[in-house]
């Protein structure tokens, strides 16, 4: 906190102070915190697996949207840098193990990363040529075309069965091998902070200004003497060198990269899908994306094998009712409990939570039937689910489904028509005290 002595004629001095941003420094101590604890809350094998994944997503998904939330790019072919990175990154640690290349494993990541800028370099100048929908089909047409090479030069991408390596080489620093998951988790954690605190700082850089200002108004920024054209090209760049950082944390996590599953267009529109569900319009947006992608590849996809139309049903209602994400959605919240009357809207939370469960639960009832059919019929009728037995060939369990789902959704409505019409009244009074406030 800075200070400064003032006088002022016939009165004594005083101190005027520069406050600090206390709040952005509570927030980075808690991110920390936040990463350093959570192995010790989440003992499991699988809980530590899942933290591994969330902490390298968390730096693909900020610098995905880098491209999108930033620069209005809308790419479906990240996943090359980040795939790149990782193959890259593989075989400088397979050299590294045979002795050919004196690079520790803590800064084979790095690796990932100038990868990762390098294609982007490559790759960047023609695809940021245009913008818009050309931009992304041209993403799209690179990105099958790395993938479809992936299986042409088997001797570098290691064919439909990939690369495989040892994470553990060279001798132990203080007694660290990089051989437990707990010592992976905490490098994958290291990058994870210092990569999230760096592309933040990029947000606050002139270049991030101007390329925020290209995602709004590019003609603009033309008349004012930037090239648009070359402002897109060094935040791709940017972009690329960050996944290709999580493309190499990937691979120390899991020791094998595979062609077929790190280059391919599915994994671009993950990161696009859930990067969109996080928010990307605000910085902290694709940070909830990554946990709901861990979440969803990992534990959603062991509850059911319709998990990617759930996935599907639920980015369709968050584009209709929410199109800023997870995170606008907290930040409204935030914004109305601000001025103290988020306490006169529990009541409507709790009648949406609950009617939206109860139409979930019969919606799912008649999927899970349903995809039982088509793909279990062989072991019979009888599906268990959410702890009780269905009989998917019984009317009555089909009609029950029906009438579920059709009075959740029906009593949602009602409650989210109430909902509306609290909530405009609210932003009416809000808007009211600030232009209040501004008189005064």
């Amino acid at each position: 906190m800075n200070s400064t002595n003032k006088t002022v004629a016939g009165t004594a001095s005083y101190y005027s102070f520069k406050p600090l941003n206390i709040g952005r420094f509570v927030i980075w101590a808690i991110f920390s915190i936040g990463l350093i604890v959570a192995p010790m809350l989440f003992r499991s094998s699988l809980a530590l697996t899942m933290l591994s994944q969330i902490g390298y997503l968390i730096i693909i998904c900020l610098s995905y949207n880098i491209l999108l939330g930033q620069g209005g790019m809308l790419s479906f072919g990240h996943a090359v840098y980040t795939g790149l990175g990782s193959f890259l990154a593989i075989h400088a640690m397979n050299m590294a193990s045979k002795g050919g290349l004196p690079i520790p494993l803590v800064l084979i990541p790095l690796v990932g990363g100038v990868a990762g800028a390098f294609f982007a370099i490559l790759l960047g100048f023609v695809t940021t040529k245009k913008s818009g929908t050309t931009f992304a089909m041209i993403t799209l047409g690179i990105g099958e075309l790395v993938a479809s090479m992936a299986l042409m030069f088997p001797g570098f991408f290691g064919g439909e069965g990939g690369i495989t390596t040892d994470r553990v080489y060279g001798s132990a620093f203080m007694g660290i091998t990089f051989g437990p998951a707990i010592q992976v988790y905490y490098l994958i954690a290291a990058y994870c902070f210092v990569c999230t605190a760096a592309m933040f700082a990029f947000t606050g850089t002139p270049l991030g200004r101007i390329l925020n200002a290209v995602r709004d108004n590019p003609e603009r920024v033309e008349f004012i003497g930037y090239n648009t054209q070359r402002v897109r090209y060094f935040a791709f760049i940017i972009a690329g060198f960050f996944a290709g950082i999580g493309g190499g944390l990937a691979t120390i996590n899991f020791e094998i990269v595979n062609g077929a599953d790190s280059l391919n267009v599915v994994r671009s529109g993950g990161y696009l899908l859930f990067t969109f569900l996080g928010g990307a319009t605000f910085f902290f947006g694709p940070i909830i994306g990554a946990v709901l992608l861990v979440l969803a590849s990992v534990l959603l996809s062991e509850l059911s094998k319709a998990w990617l139309l759930y996935l599907g049903l639920v980015f369709m209602f968050m584009v209709m009712f929410a199109p800023g994400g997870v995170a606008s959605l907290i930040m409204m919240n935030l914004r109305v409990a601000k001025y103290g009357k988020l306490r006169r809207l529990w009541t409507s939370y709790l009648g949406l939570t609950i009617t939206a469960l109860l139409g979930t639960l019969g919606a799912a009832c008649m999927i899970e039937m349903a995809y039982h059919l088509q793909l279990n019929a062989a072991l019979g009728p009888q599906l268990d689910f959410m702890g009780a037995t269905l009989n998917t060939k019984a009317i009555s369990t089909w009609v029950s489904a029906v009438v579920i789902m059709l009075v959740g959704f029906g009593f949602f409505e009602l409650c989210r028509r109430r909902f509306a019409r609290q909530w405009s009244q609210i932003q009416e009074e809000i808007e009211h005290e600030i232009k209040r406030g501004g008189a005064l």
